[in-house]
């Protein structure tokens, strides 16, 4: 059941609320807006193979950050203490609240959110229908912008109180056990610093796209999680999805990542932590193992938010992305399996030029073929058995032309090859440029 989270500690009795399953169905939602004020939910999500979870300091992809800027924190008034021009948020640390083992990330971060929420027009949010679904819920729950961690080791305690909204009232509500589970939320005031979300206006998701989910995990500041993709589109009400998310995620806008535009709303899933021995860890499945998350699909949204698809303007500069990898690798002579060496992007080229700079020692280049490989399986040749006697390569090659047209995040690889005898030499470093 997924029920508005509080930041208090568990019991000593971990056990009992704890639901130690490793793929066991999702609970049955059901309509009560009775919520259970004693323990932090521990039972909707899930890491589905590599935790893809990032604070907003740790990306590198202004687009992403873009997008995490229009999406808000739902925190209780009670939770939060005006003071002056600021807010300050009440939140428990993570570690403490769910008993965390010492391997888990964020655990000395405050859990104060108890969903998430996006803006898709200049008044309005979208969220789950679980996460309010009356007028009671309305009038308490506060939507706060800015919740996240924008440096490397300072932790959010408040934002500016204009960055806090209340809900003025309900536009449409809809919470269907098992089914489609959204709420449309009216503010109390338009916001003006704060970008229009973008939707899917027509088509579908198909399987296997990739996916960013922007929100609160069990109510820590906001988290940027790449690496998901879409498991089943069966459902005309919601897609199936592998996404690393959890309780507190409820509500979160989640985007194509090829796209960039809001394909539906976390709604539920699979278990979130089990216990191991005298704490609690991530529940983690196999990429395509375990029950999937439930997504609503924006489809079934779109109608009940006013002027729904107004997309964000252009970035006014031009951005950049870059990623590296010092690599260290021997370069085995005259072998044409050669070395290979790999990076992860966690953005997209989109409409920007496309760069891959290589440092290779080696005393005469004209034995080498060097080609980078892209998410799917794009390849550009670098260089092939060009350059004769000459020494090293220390080049930036542009490879927008093939590379350019990328469409997915994740692995590039870097392939190097020797293929004469005698000469034999090092792939130091290497790195690509979205620009």
């Amino acid at each position: 059941m997924h029920l508005r989270k509080r930041n208090l500690l568990i019991p000593p009795l971990l056990s009992v609320l704890l639901v130690i399953q490793g793929c066991a169905p999702a609970a049955t939602e059901n309509n009560t807006s009775t919520f259970d004020q004693s323990k932090p939910e521990v039972s909707s999500r899930v890491i589905y193979g590599s935790d893809g979870r990032l604070d907003l300091y740790q990306v590198s992809d202004d687009s992403l950050k873009r997008l995490a800027d229009s999406t808000v924190a739902l925190i209780d008034s009670g939770d939060l203490s005006v003071n002056g021009s600021s807010v300050s948020i009440k939140g428990t640390p993570f570690g403490t609240a769910y008993q965390l083992c010492s391997s888990e990330k964020f655990k000395e971060q405050s859990t104060a959110a108890f969903c998430s929420g996006s803006l898709v027009g200049e008044d309005t949010i979208i969220t789950a229908g679980h996460c309010i679904q009356n007028a009671s819920d309305c009038a308490k729950v506060n939507f706060v912008f800015g919740y996240a961690v924008k440096a490397a080791s300072i932790l959010p305690t408040s934002v500016a109180s204009s960055e806090v909204y209340k809900c003025k009232s309900i536009v449409k509500q809809v919470l269907t056990s098992g089914s489609a589970d959204f709420a449309v939320i009216k503010l109390d005031r338009k916001v003006s610093n704060h970008a229009v979300l973008p939707i899917r206006q027509s088509g579908a998701a198909a399987v296997g796209d990739p996916l960013v989910v922007i929100g609160h995990p069990t109510g820590l500041p906001t988290k940027i999680t790449t690496g998901g993709k879409v498991r089943s589109v069966a459902n005309a009400d919601f897609l199936i999805a592998s996404v690393d998310t959890y309780g507190g995620n409820s509500g979160s806008a989640v985007f194509n990542a090829n796209s960039g535009l809001i394909e539906g709303i976390l709604v539920r899933g699979e278990t979130d932590f089990v216990q191991q021995g005298n704490c609690t860890v991530s529940n983690v499945c196999a990429e395509d193992s375990c029950r999937g998350e439930d997504i609503t699909r924006i489809s079934v949204v779109k109608q009940y938010i006013p002027s729904a698809g107004v997309v964000i303007p252009p970035d006014p500069q031009p951005t950049s992305s870059k990623y590296s990898v010092t690599a260290n690798l021997s370069i085995p002579d005259n072998k044409t399996a050669g070395i290979k060496s790999a990076l992860t992007a966690d953005a997209i080229p989109g409409s920007r030029k496309v760069y891959v700079s290589v440092n290779i020692t080696h005393p005469y280049i004209g034995d080498l073929v060097i080609k980078v490989t892209s998410p799917s399986g794009k390849v550009a040749t670098l260089h092939s058995r060009a350059g004769g006697s000459v020494d090293n390569i220390n080049k930036v090659y542009e490879v927008t032309s093939i590379l350019g047209s990328e469409s997915k995040m994740g692995v590039y690889q870097i392939a190097v090859q020797d293929l004469a005898a005698r000469d034999v030499g090092f792939l130091n470093t290497w790195a690509l440029e979205f620009k």
